[in-house]
């Protein structure tokens, strides 16, 4: 008798349970769900969408979302912190290197974007003339070192598939993003300083965020693609050239500052070039010609570069 109490006290205690741990469980799904349903409302939709409209215009989303950021390494200066970082961007991890002055105080920033070719330590001597502004860079190691290929990604295009070129601009927003969301950096004072092919990118990319306070070209042009494509009668090329050329996103740069830099001694991008894309650019602009240098940044640009950063971060 007393076995068979027992057995009976025993069914009714799993019995008890059962619903104890059927409602627990139900409580740890209704908390996922609810933390996927705050997840897909915080985190942007969409947020690598690109666009193209029927005039040639590329566009991103405004809100990127939050940039998964990676320190790889610190080097510590004596006024000044080195951080080689990564953080992904479409199909591509991108590295770069985020200096930041020694403070006590969020500080204005700029992201670099070297010339095809050039890797993101190629922009350390501009990163370190702003470092002793008291300013934080971001030199980025661009896809396929800066270079491009016009047929390639005309052919993507074509296909409806995004041009490499169109994600280097993409690159240099979410280096824009990297440095918004850095608490060390003040997110309302970030630039963009491009060298010859990433001056293309500089500017463009100004022209999509309108939070960016103003961009340098140095050593760059635009492709004058206007008068290059009027016998050109498929439209998707039409579309596909004016995407990519800087000169057709000059009227968006406007109230931000654009300035361009140029050598009179400059054998890669001439400075015929240069001066034709200015023309076609809105105030407020300024071009300095410098008779230093060839391509590139030189010590004569180095005063005004000063200046003009001065103006647009303050």
């Amino acid at each position: 008798m007393k076995s068979k109490k027992k057995q009976m006290n025993n069914r009714a205690q799993k019995t008890a349970k059962q619903p104890a741990g059927r409602s627990k469980a139900i409580t740890a799904v209704l908390v996922i769900l609810f933390i996927s349903v705050i997840a897909y409302f915080l985190i942007p939709q969409d947020s690598e969408k690109w666009i193209v409209n029927n005039e040639g215009i590329l566009s991103y989303p405004e809100n990127r979302g939050k940039v998964d950021v990676t320190v790889i390494k610190t080097e510590s200066g004596s006024n000044y912190t080195l951080e080689t970082i990564s953080f992904p961007s479409k199909d591509y991890t991108v590295e770069g290197l985020l200096r930041l002055p020694s403070s006590g105080k969020k500080v204005p920033a700029v992201v670099l974007l070297p010339g095809a070719t050039v890797n993101k330590e190629g922009t350390q001597g501009l990163a370190q003339i702003l470092s002793g502004m008291g300013y934080a860079s971001l030199g980025i190691e661009q896809r396929n070192r800066g270079g491009v290929d016009f047929q390639y990604d005309f052919t993507l295009f074509k296909d409806g598939k995004e041009p490499i070129e169109h994600k280097m601009v993409f690159d240099a927003l979410r280096a824009v993003d990297v440095l918004k969301q850095d608490v060390r950096i003040d997110p309302e004072r970030i630039a963009v300083v491009g060298e010859s092919n990433g001056g293309r990118f500089a500017i463009i990319a100004t022209a999509i965020d309108t939070d960016i306070k103003g961009v340098i070209g140095i050593s760059t042009s635009g492709y004058d693609t206007e008068a290059q494509i009027a016998d050109v009668r498929d439209e998707t090329a039409r579309r596909f050239y004016r995407s990519i050329d800087p000169e057709t996103y000059l009227k968006f740069i406007p109230p931000r500052k654009f300035v361009m830099m140029h050598s009179v001694n400059d054998s890669i991008i001439a400075l015929e070039y240069a001066e034709n894309t200015f023309k076609k650019a809105m105030e407020p602009k300024m071009f300095y010609k410098v008779e230093t240098g060839g391509h590139g940044f030189s010590d004569g640009m180095r005063v005004q570069f000063e200046n003009e950063l001065r103006l647009m971060l303050g």
